[in-house]
């Protein structure tokens, strides 16, 4: 039987320990400018997500489920501080405890006292007020890092969403990677395509930036139901990946810059969220866009007077050689964010199922990659 000093000192520690990773994961979550994934955050979001999961049950419509999972991140967002909070209560309950304030209820009223700046109750020697004065600071450190972050995040929103709103002009509703190419031959000429692909690059560059430091934006939808990041990603992707393949046009080492930066950008997100694919995937591996839907893709741009290359079964082998470096993260995170239906990308995503408590709490958690893909 351990003497009572003995487990007040071990309760002390692990108490103390809960305070340190919960400031912590503030920390990673809103300060630290790079990708690193907290197990708190994740696991707030995924019983977030299991709530709007029995709720979308009763959704028959895409509106219906848009309009439920518009409120998803925002919720979410919300629901970090109070996890925090209360995860910061019971730790600075136990010390209070450990330190001879007694009983729990007293130390657990001192805590939220001294948590909350209500200042009911006081401490009774020096060492019980310095923690009361550093429990005060940290409720006040954890609220202000929210309000001062929902800036940060709605800008970022806001960039993402300009390029986003504008694609619909380019590329039609819901976005088509041929009707974009056909649009651009039409209304610009092909020869000004490197200045959209640069621009993209850009946006690509500051998409992986801004989703693995602030995550939480992946799940933030488009104001208008039918627009996506990932699809608009997706659309500019396979639009890329067809004007180096299929289009006859000069080679312009823009648009292998813009597809680079774009499946990099997914990958660092797939990344992020546990997503499973090849890193280093063959030119001869499957994707989930058919020869027979590259054939109707090649025939419509033909028909709309896009010069095409003439080898039509080499112009397949290079887009597929393009599409398999980003086809994988494209579908899954189409899946994760419950995306709009989009030719070539959401309309074949496999459903988005919510891993496990354990696969949470497994820091190398990676989920399968799409049906199909090695």
């Amino acid at each position: 039987m351990l003497p009572l000093i003995a487990i007040r000192a071990v309760v002390f520690v692990l108490s103390g320990t809960v305070v340190v990773l919960t400031v912590l994961s503030a920390i990673r979550t809103f300060v630290l400018p790079r990708s690193a994934p907290d197990m708190l955050t994740r696991l707030v979001f995924l019983i977030t997500r299991y709530l709007f999961n029995i709720r979308l049950r009763w959704a028959h419509t895409y509106e219906a489920r848009d309009g439920i999972m518009a409120f998803y991140a925002p919720v979410s967002l919300l629901a970090l501080p109070p996890a925090w909070l209360a995860l910061i209560c019971l730790g600075y309950t136990g010390m209070y405890w450990a330190l001879g304030v007694e009983p729990l209820s007293t130390a657990f009223t001192l805590s939220g006292s001294s948590l909350f700046t209500l200042g009911f109750t006081t401490a009774g020697n020096l060492f019980t007020t310095i923690l009361v004065f550093s429990e005060a600071s940290f409720g006040l450190m954890l609220i202000a890092l929210l309000i001062s972050y929902m800036p940060t995040i709605y800008a970022a929103f806001s960039r993402r969403e300009v390029a986003v709103n504008m694609l619909e002009v380019r590329a039609g509703s819901p976005p088509s990677a041929v009707e974009m190419i056909a649009r651009f031959h039409r209304l610009h000429g092909l020869d000004r395509l490197g200045e959209m692909w640069r621009s993209w690059e850009n946006w690509f560059v500051e998409l992986e930036e801004t989703h693995t430091s602030l995550p939480v934006l992946a799940f933030f939808r488009s104001p208008v139901p039918n627009r996506s990041w990932i699809t608009a990603a997706g659309t500019v992707l396979d639009a890329a990946s067809l004007c180096a393949s299929t289009v006859d046009v000069p080679r312009d080492i823009q648009t292998d810059l813009c597809i680079r930066a774009g499946h990099m950008a997914l990958r660092y997100i797939a990344d992020f969220f546990g997503i499973a694919y090849d890193p280093d995937p063959k030119p001869t591996d499957p994707i989930r866009i058919s020869h027979l839907e590259f054939d109707a893709a090649y025939d419509l741009l033909k028909e709309q007077g896009v010069p095409l290359k003439p080898d039509r079964d080499q112009a397949w082998r290079d887009f597929a050689g393009w599409r398999v470096n980003y086809d994988a993260v494209l579908l899954a995170l189409c899946a994760l964010v419950m995306a709009p239906e989009a030719p070539w990308s959401s309309d074949r995503a496999p459903e988005f199922a919510p891993p496990s408590l354990f696969a949470v709490l497994n820091w190398g958690h990676r989920t399968k990659p799409p049906e199909g893909h090695p």
